[in-house]
């Protein structure tokens, strides 16, 4: 549980610095590497890279469309099949983000498993 933890804080505060100067897929090989370097079992680097991921996605997405950016979120949410709701972009982009981050750490703490001798049993 302390080892998800700290990989959690980690993502959450690593992927919401990067996203803000680089592109959204920056996550991916963030979390990888994280996952690789930290990472404990698979479950629990799934979970902290989905999680991280998609909350360091959420708030600032809520917060843009709470403080005038709702016009061009329900825009762009009329043109996919979500009834024009903003808050369901949100919701699903951070949860595509999420996606991306949790596979990306499950990949890395795979990789680490399968690099690092004696450690090959099943959690």
């Amino acid at each position: 549980m302390k080892s998800f933890f700290i990989l959690f804080l980690l993502i959450f505060v690593l992927a919401s610095l990067a996203q803000l100067l680089l592109p959204w897929w920056v996550v991916g090989p963030l979390c990888l590497g994280l996952a690789a370097w930290r990472g404990g079992s698979a479950r629990a680097a799934f979970g902290a890279g989905l999680l991280g991921v998609a909350l360091g996605w959420w708030l600032p997405a809520a917060w843009l469309n709470l403080n005038g950016a709702g016009l061009l979120a329900s825009r762009v949410a009329t043109l996919l099949p979500l009834g024009g709701n903003s808050w369901l972009l949100v919701l699903v982009s951070g949860l595509l983000a999420g996606l991306v981050g949790g596979l990306a750490a499950l990949a890395g703490a795979w990789g680490r498993r399968a690099s690092t001798p004696g450690i090959h049993q099943v959690h």
